[in-house]
Parts: C-alpha cells; structure tokens; sequence
C-alpha cells in the first residue's frame, strides 16, 4: 500500500515528524518498505508560463524562452527541453534558488543570458520523469510558489502489509492505526448522503447469494467527463503509484485508495437495465478494460446488463476489473457509480486464472469492509458534483442481508491479557486503545466485552484483542522475562515428524547432518516446476498440475525431486561452480482419484571431483561408489542393509546407475544419469545421484541386546569365477541362507577379471567369518560349512571354486 504523507496527516492530525510516524508505523505492525520525501526545499521555485520560444542562435537543441514569473517583468531563460514552447506553464527556479547542489545563478549559455532555471519534476525531487519539464495545468496562477500549489513538502510512503490487515489498504484504515498509538483521533469523514435530484436509476438484481451480499449504485447526469482532475488529486494519486488517466476514472481510483472501498464507473447510456450480477457462464467471454478478451467460466462472477436479453451481456468482471464496451470516456454524458462487496472466496484466484493483478482483485481477495459500499458512493458522488458537475438521482442498493457478516462481541479477560503478556496494561489505556481502533468496547466484571468493526477480518478471537492492545500499547513497553516453570522431559516418538529421532525410525536431523558432513550443501527447492522439465526426464505421468500457477515454468506440482535439484546444480556449474554437491529433503506429488499423493523423499546430487582441491591427496573425478558409500552412510544411521539392482529407469546411464531395495521392496533410484538427459538439461559435467522415499529409508528395528561369544571366531578365504551377469548381491544371499547361523558376516575382497579367467567371466574373492556362541568350531564345522556355501553358489550361479 503506498500513499502520500500529507493525505494521511488530513485524516489524523499527529504531531509527530515524518521519521517518528515511519517509525511508528513499522512498530505497530504496519512495516514501511520504502519512504521518498518529494519536494524539499522548493524555496524560490515558482509557477511560470512561457510566453514566446525562439531558436539559440548558437545550439539546435536550445531554446530562448521569455517567461513570465508573475512579478510584471520577462525573464529569458534558456532551455534544452524538448518540451518548451510558447504557452506552457511549468516551474521555475528564480536566481539564488538551490536545486539539489545547485544554486541557480544568472548565466550565458552560448553567449545567451539565462535568468533562472525552468525544471522537470525529477530535478525538483517530485518524481522520477526526466524527459521534459514538468507540465502544469493551463489555469495554474502564476507567480505562486510551486510548493503551495502542488502541496509540497510530501513523501510517498510504502506500506509492506500482512494479508491479515486489508482494512489499511486504505488511508483512513491506516489513520486509526496511526490515531491509536500516537494518542490521537481519526478526522471526521465528509460522506453526507448526497439528496436524490433527479429519477435516474437502474434496476440491480443479485443472483450470486452469498458471494455478492450487496451492491449500491447511483446514477449522475449531465456530467462534464472532459473537466480535468484537480492538482490535489492528481498530485496524491501519482504519490500514491497510480497514473491519472481521466476524472471519472480518477474519483474511483481516490476513493478506493482513501476508504478502501474498490469502485467502477460505467457509462450509463452504454447499459441497458436491470443489472444482474451473477455467475458467469461456461465458455462466455468478455471484453475487459485492458483490451483483452478472455473465456470465463462457472468460477468468476460477472455484472451484466440486458443487452441481448435479460442480465445477458457481461460488462464488468466482479470484483476485479471493468469493460472495455462499457466504459466511460469523453462522451460520456451519465455516469453509473457501481461499488459492491465481494466475499474473498468468490474472488481468490481468479486474477491469476487469467494472469491479471488488479488493485480491486488484491483488495477484495483479503477482505473489504460490506460497509463501505455506500460511504464509497455517497464520497464519489460528492466529488464528481464538486468538480464535474451534474445530477444525482438517488442511491441504489440491492442487499442480502441473511448474508453479510455480523460482528460478534468478543470477551476480553484482564487476567487472561496480563498473562499472555507477562505485565498489567491499565485498564483505562485497554479501553482506550480498542476505542482508537474503532472497536466497540463495554467494560464487565472481568475484563471487557469487545464487538469489531465489520472492517476488521482479522478480529474474532480473544487472543486478536490481546496482539491489539501489545502492538498498540508497544512491544517495547512488555518486560523481556524468562519463562518459569516445571521442564517435563518427553520421549521422542514418531509423531514429532523426525524433528527428533524415535526408537524405530533414524531423525530428518541426523540425515541432514550426515549429509553436511560428507561435504553437501542442503537445497530448498519449489515444489512446482516445469511440465517440460518433467517430460525431459519421462517423469511427467502422473504429475499435478496447478490451476492458478505463478507462471507457465511452473505449472505442475513435481513427482520426483531430482529434475529440481539438477536444475540447481546446472546453475551453480553454469557460475563456475566445478564441484556441486546438494540434497533436499521434500515432498513429492503424484496424481490419484482424491486429493494428490505426498511422498517425502530424499535426494542428493553431485558432480565435478570427489574430493575437494587439496595437496595430500590426487584429485579424481566423483564415480557411483563415491555416491553409493554417500548413501550407505545414510543407511548405516536406521542399520538399514541396501540392496542395489541394475536400474531400467530412462533417465538413468544404463551401466551406471541401480534401483536401490530395502527388504524385497523397491524404495529408490542411484547413479548417473544418462548422457542425452545431460545434454539436454546443458550440464558438462558427468552428475551422479540418489532418490529414496525417506520413511523407507529412516526405517529401523527396536535394538536388542545381545550376549558377545566368548569363543574365536574362523575365517576362511573363497575365490570363485562366476559369469559377468552374476551380482554380488545374490552371491551373498545365498552364502548367507547356505552357511546358516555360525555365519557373522561375509565380505568381498578382490575382483579380478583377465588373463586366466575365462572371456565373460570374473572371480571374485570372499572372506567368511564363523563363529559358535557356545564352543570353539572345529575343523570339521567349517569345512561343513565352507562344502555347503561352495554347493550352493554352483547350484545356483554356476560358481566354480578358483584353485
């Protein structure tokens, strides 16, 4: 919300400086992002109308202009604005006059003398136009000082509102704030009813229900749509960040940004009565005031006229923006003044469905008081028969009153208040305070009874009443204490959503910080990407896509966290990052016949060099064992023993990479990926990298204690030659279930594959460790033993014991 100083000071005279009010602003919850003070020191600047132009005899892009500066004499001025010319009023700066850090002197430019300095608003410190000077209107007076008549010194302040407080996107929604913590009180607002003089009307139906619980208009006649708009207006629009454009659409735009209250103007004579306003209909479309056409549907609400038949014709898409077919311009002759309030869950969205923003659409999203309608139209209505003339037949109001929101009294405890915040507010600065705000407030036995303004969205419980009177009454003037009381030691459990760990499942914590200490960098990613990325990697089946996406690069919700974590990485290597190692841990969304499928996963990704640059150790390239023993890392905190499978996934390098098992069941994917998927995505660098469902992988079993044998344990060395295709994994299963319980572990110690070994076949040696808990094995036990392991890899892997 941006606005002007001045126009806030006119609805609550506070003395404080402009630095005291930003300060108090942000302290009460309304932050200021940005002030700009306009017009300092404009002492010596004056209204000024060029008389007659004529060619510098000595520069093309020069003019010597005669001025007159109100004080009876000319004054010559030389100027290179484009703009110059004979009639024009601007300002000027007289001689001794300081602009920024200069003080205009009298001058010869080219052997001309130049008198003083006529100047564009950015040279004056107004406004950011540097391409000419600065234009007035033609009956501004000349001679008076420019700060008197465009009511400088001001500053354009910005407000960075919370979407709780859609009353302050309005002035004189600030102005209570304001009032409330400096200890003063909110101007009077001129909205006399405005008595009917004329019969004009229009007919309004309502046929949306509760999405449009009222809707007031007013018809004015005989209008002059050619006046122009004020300085005063004009000047705290464009302070305010929005464009004068014409006065009829001007007075809608001032009201909206004084009281809140969004509003249109149609051109009467373009409507045919009744109104209806009413759901749009399915493929209808409409011509906005932009130019635009666009398709509508069940979703959006629209006013329409009866041209064409009854409530036919959309001319107003509700709550968001007016119609090109309908709209007022300089032959508009009667106006018809339209403000209505639209609930924000017939109006969320919809902007976006059709990549709009409007001032109206923000507004009305969060919330707008069902009160002002009227107040809006009895305010415009005064100011267009102050400046423009004309008319007004009376005020038109449809209401459903079953349907507007009716505030309720709220309770407000004294003890509860002192408690939540630790000290005692008198009660004499609680009642005032609430009062400030606008909130009826009636003191009982135990506090008060609390009824907010229809304007207040965000009041309806007793711990709203309580941030109220904190903010009002200052964080500040809170005491800083610790909190007392008994500690109660909790036993993790699963519930805590792996903040902590539990007995049965490793924590998000500990994953994360394995990952840190094996040199990853943790990413957080959106969990909406693009549909084109997806298809790169064949993961798009299934995928969510949004109906209100922030843009066509993020439309679908992602079923893999991979295709968003390379993305990170190709950037940070298209920066000169040679060695990248990330992970994330999100969720991921698949579609299915309710709601989507959540998954959270892990994932991980990495390129460049396996270790960071050093001097005791070679550098070489990262390979799927740097990234599997990454993983196994992960796994050893839940005792998880991995599975890795040759992998047909077709993003996947096909001799790289390995769908990864946990106890017989598929939990996710590692390698590299495939070098056309590189290509595409513009990554140079070989990337490696895993994806697990995170639950699968945190998975552990209640540890048990277990008695230590006190008798030696044997080891005896197998080599056998076995054919390529064979996998060490289901060489292991099976000395595993052929050794049976005197086995404690088995490990792979040497691969060998070339002279001595037949064409398509590899050795592979083992180590088996035998141990008894109750005796001392003898030779004959692990001879059994060792005849049993060695049969059954035959048997099943046609493995030939390697002599």
């Amino acid at each position: 919300m941006k606005f002007s100083e001045n126009w806030l000071r006119q609805h609550v005279n506070t003395s404080a400086t402009r630095e005291e009010l930003a300060a108090t602003l942000t302290a009460i919850g309304l932050e200021v992002e940005e002030l700009t003070p306009l017009g300092e020191a404009l002492d010596g600047v004056v209204v000024a109308r060029i008389v007659s132009c004529a060619k510098h005899p000595e520069a093309d892009k020069l003019q010597i202009c005669q001025v007159d500066a109100g004080n009876g004499a000319m004054l010559q001025i030389v100027c290179g604005a484009p703009n110059a010319r004979a009639g024009l009023v601007a300002p000027l700066a007289t001689i001794g006059t300081k602009i920024g850090e200069i003080t205009i002197k009298a001058a010869k430019l080219r052997g001309v003398e130049s008198s003083g300095m006529l100047c564009s608003a950015k040279e004056l410190g107004i406004d950011a136009d540097a391409s000419g000077l600065l234009e007035l209107p033609s009956d501004a007076p000349v001679g008076m000082p420019l700060a008197d008549y465009l009511g400088l010194p001001d500053a354009a302040i910005e407000l960075k509102l919370t979407p709780n407080r859609a009353d302050c996107f309005g002035v004189r929604g600030i102005a209570f704030d304001v009032a409330a913590a400096t200890g003063c009180e909110v101007e009077s607002l001129d909205a006399t009813p405005v008595p009917a003089q004329t019969d004009a009307t229009m007919v309004v139906e309502l046929a949306a229900g509760e999405k449009v619980p009222r809707f007031v208009g007013r018809v004015i006649e005989n209008v002059d749509a050619n006046v122009a708009t004020p300085v005063w207006m004009a000047q705290r629009l464009q302070r305010s960040g929005v464009r004068p454009i014409s006065f009829l659409v001007d007075v809608t735009q001032y009201v909206m940004l004084e009281l809140g209250q969004p509003m249109h103007a149609f051109d009467r004579d373009k409507l045919q009565s009744p109104m209806v306003v009413r759901p749009a209909r399915a493929g209808e479309e409409t011509k906005l005031l932009d130019g635009r056409t666009v398709a509508l549907d069940e979703e959006f609400l629209v006013v329409a006229d009866s041209t064409g038949g009854h409530g036919a014709r959309a001319v107003a898409l509700g709550g968001i923006m007016g119609g090109e077919d309908t709209k007022v311009g300089t032959a508009t002759c009667n106006v018809f003044l339209e403000a209505a309030h639209w609930i924000p869950s017939a109006i969320i969205g919809r902007s976006r469905k059709l990549g709009l923003h409007t001032d109206a659409g923000h507004r009305f999203e969060r919330g707008v008081d069902p009160e002002l309608p009227r107040i809006a139209v009895e305010r415009a209505t005064r100011l267009i028969l102050d400046i423009a003339g004309g008319a007004a037949g009376p005020v038109i109001e449809a209401v459903l009153p079953e349907h507007l929101p009716k505030p309720q009294p709220i309770q407000l405890r004294r003890a509860r208040l002192a408690r939540v915040l630790g000290t005692q507010v008198a009660d004499a600065e609680v009642t005032r305070i609430l009062s400030a705000l606008g909130l009826a407030v009636e003191a009982s036995d135990t506090g008060w009874s609390v009824t907010p303004p229809a304007r207040r969205f965000d009041i309806a419980i007793e711990e709203d009443l309580i941030e109220e009177v904190a903010r009002i009454h200052g964080y500040d003037a809170i005491p800083a204490t610790l909190p007392g009381g008994a500690v109660r030691i909790a036993a993790p459990s699963a519930a805590s959503h792996g903040r902590m760990s539990a007995e049965t499942r490793s924590s998000e914590h500990d994953v994360r910080r394995q990952l840190v200490a094996r040199d990853y960098l943790e990413a957080i990613n959106y969990a909406f990407v693009d549909a084109d990325l997806l298809a790169k990697w064949t993961l798009a089946e299934g995928s969510v896509a949004l109906a209100n996406p922030l843009s066509a690069e993020l439309g679908v919700m992602r079923t893999r966290l991979l295709p968003g974590l390379v993305d990170a990485l190709a950037r940070n290597a298209a920066r000169q990052q040679s060695r990248v190692r990330l992970f994330e841990i999100g969720k991921s969304f698949l579609a299915s016949a309710g709601a989507p499928v959540e998954t959270l996963r892990i994932a991980a990704v990495a390129c460049g060099d396996a270790h960071a640059e050093q001097w005791g150790q070679t550098a070489r390239k990262l390979d799927f064992h740097d990234i599997k023993g990454d993983l196994d890392s992960l796994a050893a905190l839940s005792g998880a023993t991995l599975e890795y499978r040759a992998s047909a996934q077709p993003f996947a390098h096909p001799g790289r990479s390995a769908d990864v098992y946990r106890d017989g069941v598929c939990i996710g994917w590692i390698g590299q990926l495939h070098p056309r998927l590189q290509q595409a995505l513009g990554v140079d660098a070989d990337v490696f990298g895993f994806e697990l469902e995170l639950a699968a992988l945190q998975a552990r079993l209640l540890p048990r204690a277990a008695s230590l044998s006190r008798f030696p344990s044997v080891r005896r060395d197998l080599a056998f030659v076995v054919p390529e295709a064979v996998s060490w994994d289901a060489l292991r299963g099976t000395v595993r279930t052929a050794a049976g319980a005197l086995l404690r572990d088995v490990q792979l110690f040497d691969r060998y594959a070339g002279k001595g070994i037949e064409s398509g076949c590899k050795s592979l040696a083992m180590a088996l460790i035998l141990q008894d808990e109750s005796r001392t094995l003898t030779d004959r036990d692990v001879d059994a033993v060792v005849a049993d392991v060695v049969a059954a890899l035959g048997r099943e892997h046609d493995a030939i014991i390697r002599r």
